[in-house]
């Protein structure tokens, strides 16, 4: 029994490391023979791979929440490969940008849409007062500023 699930842990980690094995080590900033170094502070604990839990198949362990059997060595970062742990993106960063700037253009090109079709004209012409916009008539500023009357010829 246990030998049996022992296998498929075994197949399943194999499985999620190749599925996964570019999130398993960046590879872009390091050298093409780069393997981690072991680290001296855990003495003759296992290295074990750095595989989030929820990248494992679902069927075959004791602990069908947590994805482990019993009596497995935890991984020294547990609390951040456990499913408990932040969640393991499925779609990559790029493909996500891409799907926001998509939905972000979407809502974009709905506002202008709405603002240039959508709104009618306006039912009347602005108001247009005479002798510079009525400058000395509100105080002699120029702020106080009214909208000057156009000459137009009427057709």
């Amino acid at each position: 029994m246990s030998s049996t699930i022992l296998t498929a842990r075994r197949v399943g980690i194999r499985a999620a490391l190749r599925t996964n094995r570019a999130h398993a080590v960046r590879s872009y900033a390091l050298p093409v023979n780069f393997k981690p170094e072991h680290d001296p502070q855990l003495g003759d604990y296992p290295d074990l791979p750095y595989v989030s839990r929820q990248r494992l198949p679902a069927l075959g362990w004791d602990d069908k929440q947590m994805r482990r059997n019993f009596g497995d060595p935890l991984h020294e970062r547990d609390e951040i490969l456990s499913m408990w742990g932040p969640d393991a993106p499925t779609v990559p960063p790029s493909t996500a940008l891409r799907h926001f700037i998509i939905a972000f253009s979407g809502i974009a090109a709905f506002g202008v849409f709405c603002k240039y079709t959508l709104v009618p004209a306006r039912p009347a012409v602005p108001r247009e007062y005479p002798f510079s916009g009525l400058v000395t008539e509100l105080g002699g500023l120029e702020v106080n500023k009214a909208r000057e009357e156009s000459i137009e010829e009427e057709e």
